[in-house]
């Protein structure tokens, strides 16, 4: 290239020396280039040149890495001057990456340069990463270079308007969530304040007057604290006469006043203005004016919907039909005791038990009757109670002083049948009890431990309530936790079937096994049915599992026949199983998929089944019986089953309980178990007795008919393998 060719170029360019003037304002540019000479020249070249009115100043940065610090220090630089090329081929890119990516910085304007052409980043490297201009230096000539500049510098201020924009609605925004929900007058007008203060960047200084009710007189309604004193008071009584007389003048010209220490804003609402004075540190901005202006329309709606605030707290926080404290409300007043730290308090949860069953059988507006009548009820002969809610369809919550009832108390109180249209219905309860020391500054939380109480108030036998204590939360924990372990193993295929052989008495036969489930731990030792099982119930996992059992028994049953013994195999039925719709159906595919003839099959229901809805089990166990399957009803006499129901019951088999086998020889100890016999002979059932441990008790029992039995005797349950060699053994 010739010198008269690189005369128009910028690193070559001469300009007159640059005066110097003061500015109070200035486009800060970083120029970024391992060159010293290419700073000086840059910066030589554009010494001088304003963009309105505002002069460059110049930064300077020597790698990448050096760059990205440097705005990571100083985020408002207008525009970055980048070389590509620096430490590495191309640091100029990871320092764009970095700048975008890293430090968040959109606003910044990047114009690449580089005086190795071959290094340039392929358009698509220049859309990702926001790079404003892409030059070589033998491009920028000075008057090129000015040009990119003003376009970059355009660009620049334009975004950060426009983020000046957003964020000022932003506080509008947030200035007017903070007054929404305000139904405290006194309170509102002190958030407006606030909030104003905040959109003019000025200390909260100000206050809030108008006209209440059919008067004329201006009335000070709320304002910043050293005013709060005169809330309600007549704006004359206000001791500044700067304020009286802008609010009076903003009211009776109906317009807006201000001067360079305070504005007044005119605010309409329901046909009567108000007026906002508030002190200003400096006159804001046309922006900010707007900006205000803005508020000011919402500030208006919530002011003349103060009442509406007031329903729509009710709404929000009332039940509406009882006009108690809902849930919400409740939740949100009872943490407020536990931030005292008192123990002066007690919350009672009362639940309506089969409160569906009147729904149901007497009609919802029977039920909504019966439900505000209870409301009432509460709230009449309860006026010391600081809470009374409804806090679900059927459940109520009281919390009083400890001392001034008792749960004898709120039974006696409940006790007497309600009118509910022209019912008069005796209802039951039971009561959730929690005192003031077990309350959490959460109120779900202490929601969520009286309710521990009442599901285990519900379970009770003696009483119709309980006290919650913490260990409760850790048993209900632990229960979980078991809950989810089994789960876990059950899916993995953890659990196991063990089989207990079932002997014919009279010839000491094998006639049958019973499947039992274990659930074996990592250390080799089994977790007690009786602690998984009700659990299993309880968290419905039973209906799987019980189907699984049912399959593993039938291949068990079709691999003894295989190898020459036929026996019955028994198979316990849970009541969720028995709940289920396809619960026959999926006996049937059971049995059809192992080839299992039906007799082979016995199912053991208990007398907690039957009783749970003796119709529907008679019903689901003839179907059962038309299969060809046997049924058992196992520990029989525990319960507390009707005769009458027992005779209606498909049975083969009555199974004798433990509880009435442990104890023979004794003298009377075997009295209920011949009884039990005897009735299985008067029913034509056959009768096995369970937990036999000796041969006394065996003959005993032989003595008294029964036809089998099974117990320590004559094997414990044993798993597959085992099962095996003890019936090859047996025989």
């Amino acid at each position: 290239m010739t010198q008269t060719e690189n005369e128009g170029f910028l690193f070559l360019s001469e300009d007159e020396p640059e005066q110097e003037i003061l500015h109070s304002e200035y486009w800060d540019v970083l120029i970024v280039d391992d060159d010293p000479e290419i700073h000086s020249v840059t910066q030589l070249a554009l010494s001088g040149v304003l963009f309105w009115d505002k002069p460059l100043r110049f930064h300077h940065a020597y790698s990448g890495v050096e760059a990205v610090n440097f705005l990571a220090q100083n985020p408002h630089i207008a525009v970055v001057l980048l070389d590509v090329v620096m430490e590495s081929d191309d640091a100029g890119l990871i320092a764009v990456k970095k700048i975008r990516q890293d430090l968040n910085n959109h606003n910044v304007r990047i114009i690449l340069r580089t005086g190795q052409p071959g290094y340039a980043p392929e358009e698509s490297v220049i859309r990702e990463y926001d790079i404003n201009d892409y030059k070589t230096k033998t491009e920028l000539t000075r008057s090129k270079l000015v040009t990119s500049l003003i376009t970059a510098i355009r660009s620049y201020q334009q975004l950060c308007e426009m983020a000046k924009q957003s964020d000022g609605l932003q506080q509008v925004i947030l200035a007017s969530k903070a007054i929404l929900g305000i139904n405290d007058i006194e309170a509102f007008s002190s958030a407006v304040i606030a909030q104003i203060s905040i959109l003019f960047n000025s200390p909260a200084s100000g206050v809030l007057c108008g006209k209440l009710g059919d008067g004329n007189e201006v009335t000070v309604l709320g304002g910043s604290s050293e005013y709060k004193s005169y809330f309600a008071q007549g704006i004359e009584q206000l001791d500044n006469g700067r304020i009286i007389h802008q609010v009076q003048n903003c009211l009776s010209l109906a317009e807006h006043q201000q001067t360079d220490f305070d504005i007044t804003f005119l605010t309409p609402c329901s046909g009567r203005n108000a007026a906002i004075y508030i002190e200003v540190a400096v006159p804001p901005s046309q922006a900010q004016l707007q900006l205000a202006e803005i508020f000011l329309t919402n500030v208006s709606v919530g002011f003349d919907n103060v009442k509406l605030f007031n329903r729509l707290r009710d709404a929000a926080y009332t039940d509406g039909l009882t006009g108690l404290s809902n849930r919400t409300d409740f939740v949100e007043r009872i943490g407020h005791f536990a931030e005292r730290k008192a123990s002066g308090h007690r919350l009672y949860l009362i639940d309506i038990e089969k409160f569906s069953d009147i729904n149901n059988g007497l009609g919802q507006d029977v039920g909504n009757m019966l439900l505000e009548a209870v409301a009432n009820r509460l709230k009449t002969e309860l006026p010391q109670a600081d809470i009374i809610a409804r806090i679900g369809a059927d459940v109520f919550a009281i919390v009083i002083e400890h001392h001034v009832i008792t749960p004898q108390y709120i039974n006696q109180l409940l006790s007497l049948p309600f009118r509910a249209g022209e019912h008069l219905l005796p209802v039951n309860f039971s009561l959730g009890i929690c005192d003031e020391e077990h309350f959490n500054v959460s109120g779900l939380q202490t929601l969520k431990s009286v309710y521990i109480a009442l599901n285990l108030a519900k379970k009770q036998a003696q009483f119709n309530y309980e006290f919650y204590l913490p260990e409760m939360e850790e048993q209900m924990t632990w229960r979980l936790g078991i809950i989810r372990q089994l789960r876990q193993d059950f899916s993995e295929g953890k659990l196991q079937v063990w089989y207990q052989p079932q002997i014919e008495l009279s010839t000491s036969k094998i006639i049958g096994c019973e499947a039992l489930l274990r659930w074996p731990t990592d250390d080799g030792q089994f977790i007690s049915p009786a602690v998984f099982v009700p659990l299993a119930e309880y968290s419905g996992l039973i209906v799987d599992i019980g189907q699984w059992v049912l399959e593993q028994a039938c291949k068990q049953q079709k691999h003894l026949e295989a190898l020459g013994t036929k026996i019955r195999m028994a198979v316990n039925v849970s009541v969720p199983q028995f709940r289920n719709i396809d619960f026959v159906k999926q006996v049937k595919n059971v049995l059809d998929d192992h080839q299992i003839e039906s007799g082979c099959l016995e199912l053991e229901v208990t007398e907690s089944i039957v009783m749970d809805d003796p119709d529907a089990v008679i019903a689901v166990l003839t179907e059962l019986k038309d299969l060809g399957i046997e049924i058992a009803i196992d520990d029989f006499g525990t319960g507390f089953s009707s005769l009458s129901y027992l005779q209606k019951l498909p049975l083969d088999r009555i199974k004798i309980d433990r509880a009435f086998i442990k104890d023979i020889p004794s003298p009377d100890a075997g009295a209920i178990a011949e009884l039990i016999i005897a009735l299985g002979k008067k029913m034509n059932l056959n009768t096995i007795a369970e937990g036999i441990e000796t041969q006394q008790q065996a003959d005993y029992l032989i003595q008294a008919g029964c036809e089998e039995a099974q117990g320590f005797m004559y094997s414990k349950p044993l798993p597959p393998a085992q099962l095996h060699q003890f019936i090859q053994n047996y025989k």
